[in-house]
């Protein structure tokens, strides 16, 4: 299908390897100056060509970025932005681009998820500079960092074959928070004569903070023209009022426990100590769990110095990913990543490790079975022996319809915990998840 790309605010993707049949020089070879430090060595250029190509459409705003003014003062007035002053797109051309279609090809002709969460990540770190950025070459630029991200639902699987628009703006301001909306589109032949089908959606939260002092700093104000970016802000609002009563709700839940925690560990003792009469349906949560470990780069940095988030984001997809595959032996179906916070952030140099298990799952629909799956990110220190936890992520999913039928049969198991902190673990995320489905 075809997008149409004549708006100003669409950012056309192109593959970032060149074929070894196309001879012609690089994209936009033609812009660099002998003055311009080449983009290819800007920070975070070796993600994804979205990333490439946004840095390219917004150069002017991330080289003052990059390049501070010194001594600067910060923005004395705040202007009032509208969400279209924001919105940017970012266009796929996936049907006609073959190098850029193998760069985000799965094994199963779909579009990479862990790629398009870094690119998600991108777009929306661009619409939060668009939006905060006040025009003046004379005052010091805001650091603004990913918060949190609201749960991301895939709604329908997105092929690598058909042509890909992510579209995002800005729907919510707060004092020093920004929240981004963005949604991926994508029609298949039958649907060329019906609006554009949203494939997945996620919402982005921001903080500002003054690039020299590091205290939160104020954003521009925002002002909803139309009756949808007003009903946008509304909901938005309400999910902020949402985020800081959770933590109150949660301590409520947790008075009547001591049952819930005794039942979940009754099948557990038994797997420790007669494993011989255990269950054979269901498995110890610490037999579910994979690890892995990496030493954070340069070329994963931001253009703060920091770790990108997107990039932490498609590192424990893939983990996540792995952990259920493994898990049920079949196929996995990605459903939807569950609320985020990022707690601390992640430094170039940083040793990072990244702990998986299948925390839960949901057997009632022999349909849809779902596989609930934790990673927990650590930044540890081994000169000073310690360890931090930076972000927690909360994957969902389930089976490929087409992969239930297996020459052993399919089947789920529970998943029971052998210790109290895991089954507070499980009982925490579960609460948590029920008071989402209740607020929603």
């Amino acid at each position: 299908m075809e997008f149409n790309c004549s708006s100003p605010n669409t950012i056309p993707v192109v593959s970032t390897f060149a074929s070894p049949f196309d001879d012609s020089p690089p994209v936009n070879s033609s812009d660099f100056t002998s003055t311009r430090k080449p983009i290819s060595l800007w920070p975070g250029m070796y993600h994804s060509p979205v990333t490439n190509a946004l840095w390219e459409a917004r150069s002017k705003i991330f080289e003052r970025l990059l390049d501070p003014p010194k001594d600067a003062p910060p923005q004395s007035e705040l202007l009032t932005k509208t969400p279209s002053q924001s919105r940017t797109s970012i266009l796929y051309n996936l049907s006609s681009d073959y190098i850029l279609r193998e760069q985000y090809r799965d094994p199963w002709n779909e579009v990479r998820i862990g790629k398009l969460l870094e690119d998600l990540d991108a777009l929306a770190g661009t619409i939060s500079v668009k939006h905060c950025s006040d025009d003046d070459n004379t005052t010091r630029p805001l650091l603004l960092v990913t918060a949190s991200v609201d749960k991301i639902v895939l709604k329908k699987p997105i092929s690598v074959d058909t042509d890909l628009k992510i579209v995002g703006s800005v729907i919510w301001v707060g004092r020093s928070s920004i929240e981004i909306q963005l949604e991926v589109i994508q029609s298949t032949k039958e649907e060329l004569g019906v609006s554009d089908s949203v494939a997945l959606t996620a919402n982005f939260i921001f903080v500002a903070r003054d690039s020299k002092t590091g205290k939160a700093a104020p954003v521009n104000r925002l002002s909803p023209e139309t009756e949808q970016e007003k009903f946008l802000f509304e909901e938005a609002e309400a999910r902020s009022k949402l985020r800081k009563r959770k933590s109150v709700d949660r301590r409520e839940f947790e008075n009547g426990e001591v049952n819930r925690l005794e039942a979940l560990l009754a099948e557990g003792r038994v797997f420790c100590d007669m494993p011989a009469l255990a269950d054979r349906n269901s498995i110890l949560l610490r037999d579910t769990c994979l690890e892995n470990a990496l030493i954070c780069q340069p070329q994963q940095r931001n253009i703060h110095g920091r770790i990108f988030g997107g990039f932490l984001m498609h590192r424990a997809f893939e983990l996540a990913f792995s952990t259920a595959y493994a898990f049920a032996g079949l196929v996995p179906c990605f459903l939807e990543v569950d609320h985020v916070d990022f707690l601390r952030p992640v430094d170039v140099g940083d040793f990072l490790r990244l702990k998986s298990c299948v925390l839960y799952t949901e057997l009632e629909n022999p349909d849809q079975p779902l596989v609930n799956v934790e990673v927990v990110a650590h930044v540890t220190r081994p000169e000073i022996r310690s360890s931090e936890v930076s972000n927690t992520f909360y994957f969902t999913f389930t089976v490929r319809p087409e992969a239930k039928v297996t020459k052993n049969g399919f089947k789920i198991r529970n998943v029971v915990p052998a210790t109290e902190e895991e089954a507070r673990r499980i009982l925490e995320r579960m609460d948590a998840e029920m008071l989402t489905r209740k607020n929603q």
